[in-house]
């Protein structure tokens, strides 16, 4: 970094000290810190319009004084070693003058931001891809390919919902690999930026948002932030309770419901169609719009997964997410909502408020990228290998019943985790579990009303390491589960 703002001062000064005191004051302030490089005579004396040996005298000043060292070849820097008395004597100064203010928080987010899974020795988060999974080398090429050859119209302000191209290869493959026709894309930031932004222009103060009981917390977190009142309905070992839901539906004024039909959060159970189309009636008949967030809709494993429900849409109520994050990385950053053509442009408008352009240049290298087939062999790849995995975690969890140990457990037909019943103590064993450097998360993190909360399952993701290290993580797991 070349720049440094300085401001100088009125005084009659020479215009050397000037500059001195200027340098001081920013060191004194922080804006550039202990070693920190300082810029070149020439480049600061440009950056001042005064003489470049203007600017040699007041670094000379510096050096004699303490605060600024000099190398030669090397430029000038800032001391290692401060002056004590003179800077904290500013710093008091500085705290003297200061008065902090005090913020009026509108709408406060007081929960604590967990530490990130990826730093445990063994990371069995739920939704966790293997990220070296990823043709990083093959990817870059057409992000080359996107910057040496963009469409420069195309980086200009204007069209928020998409880069064109991108979206004419998302829509062929919802078309072709989940069957949904007829609705219109829009790409966001995340699934997150997504139900932000259908909350702020669906929701109201006070309405009500059915929700599964056990779900996905930073949903919730957007609906609460709307001012929704959360609905929870209960689930069975074969998805939602469809009876309980109409019992609310008639109770309640409903306006939204948010469902992970395919591999439900968290416990991995996929609703069957008859229920999905009952559900779809009901949401009919009661005038309900239907969040359907399809996480991770690719890896399945023992057949072809179930269409979503956006499939079969005739009243255009059911809105469809999906997101990247799974398929590539979660700092990619990218989503999509499929939705009704008469709902697109509003949420287009309201995006607007808060992104006016979207990621063009990565955009357009992954359309090109999917175009080329790169997209797909990745999937092909990645689906192998969390089968695999998913089958290495089976076989040990199978042995360790064999051997005694009393847990239970279904095989779901696709996902990235399985939903394990250790019979109690599973918030107490996810603690311990972390003092192992194993992550792990207990059914408590899902519960809406932590009322209902059994103690008694956990949530193992397989997908995120390989098979070495899900039997090092399991093994050391299984003296915490005796």
């Amino acid at each position: 970094m070349k720049m440094l703002n300085l401001t100088l001062d009125n005084s009659n000064q020479k215009l050397y000290l000037k500059i001195a005191h200027a340098i001081r004051s920013a060191i004194n302030n922080g804006n550039v810190v202990s070693t920190e490089k300082l810029p070149s005579t020439r480049s600061l004396a440009e950056q001042l319009s005064v003489n470049r040996h203007t600017v040699m005298a007041a670094y000379n000043e510096l050096v004699a004084q303490g605060w600024v060292e000099t190398q030669q070849r090397q430029g000038y820097r800032v001391a290692e070693n401060l002056p004590i008395f003179s800077s904290t004597a500013a710093n008091k100064q500085k705290e003297t003058m200061t008065h902090q203010h005090q913020w009026r928080l509108v709408k406060a987010n007081n929960s604590v931001t967990p530490a990130a899974a990826s730093r445990y020795q063994f990371n069995f988060a739920g939704g966790n891809p293997d990220i070296d999974l990823f043709p990083f080398n093959e990817f870059k090429s057409f992000m080359n390919d996107a910057l040496n050859r963009p469409d420069i119209h195309e980086l200009n302000y204007g069209d928020n919902m998409g880069f064109g191209p991108f979206i004419k290869q998302v829509s062929t493959y919802l078309r072709r690999v989940r069957s949904i026709n007829n609705k219109q894309i829009i790409v966001v930031n995340g699934t997150q930026e997504a139900l932000y932004i259908l909350s702020q222009v669906l929701i109201k103060h006070g309405d009500k948002v059915a929700v599964e009981s056990l779900g996905y917390q930073p949903a919730w977190s957007a609906f609460e932030n709307a001012g929704a009142q959360l609905i929870a309905v209960k689930q069975t070992d074969h998805g939602i309770d469809v009876d309980h839901l109409e019992q609310l539906i008639q109770a309640h004024t409903i306006r939204l419901l948010y469902l992970t039909p395919l591999h439900q959060y968290p416990t991995t159970t996929t609703l069957a169609m008859s229920k999905r189309q009952r559900i779809y009636q009901l949401a009919q008949q009661y005038n309900i719009a239907i969040i359907e967030d399809d996480y991770d809709h690719e890896f399945h494993y023992n057949s072809q997964p179930l269409a979503p429900m956006a499939a079969n849409d005739p009243s255009g109520l059911v809105i469809y997410l999906s997101s990247f994050s799974k398929i590539m990385f979660p700092g990619i950053r990218l989503g999509i909502i499929a939705v009704d053509q008469s709902l697109c442009q509003h949420i287009v408008n309201y995006r607007a408020i808060i992104n006016h352009k979207v990621n063009v240049p990565l955009q357009d290298a992954l359309a090109r990228w999917m175009q080329d087939g790169g997209f797909e062999r990745h999937l092909r790849k990645a689906t192998r290998r969390y089968q695999k995995r998913r089958q290495c975690m089976v076989e040990l969890l199978n042995e360790f019943i064999d051997e005694g140990l009393n847990i239970s457990f279904s095989i779901p037909a696709g996902g990235m985790a399985l939903w394990v019943n250790i019979g109690g103590n599973a918030q107490h064993v996810a603690q311990l579990a972390k003092q192992q450097s194993i992550f792990l998360l207990a059914e408590n993190a899902f519960h809406l009303d932590k009322n209902n909360d059994q103690d008694k399952y956990i949530r193992l993701g397989f997908a995120g390491q390989d098979e070495q290290k899900i039997r090092q993580g399991l093994l050391l797991l299984k003296s915490l589960l005796k």
